[in-house]
């Protein structure tokens, strides 16, 4: 993940620790749609997006 466009330091430090401990303490098995690190991803993805859109750029 270093699509960072757009992103704090912090939010970025924080979404690493969230990702890594839904690794270690998450759910067992899930689906796709309830995987909780997946949920993350697609978070980050839409804030990436968003700050693209708020720039004016797109990559």
């Amino acid at each position: 993940m270093a699509r960072s466009d757009g992103l704090s330091l912090g939010y970025r430090i924080g979404w690493r620790v969230r990702y890594a401990l839904t690794s270690v303490f998450g759910p067992a098995q899930l689906g796709t749609a309830d995987d909780p690190q997946q949920k993350l991803r697609c978070e980050r993805e839409r804030r990436v997006e968003q700050a693209r859109r708020e720039r004016g750029t797109t990559d």
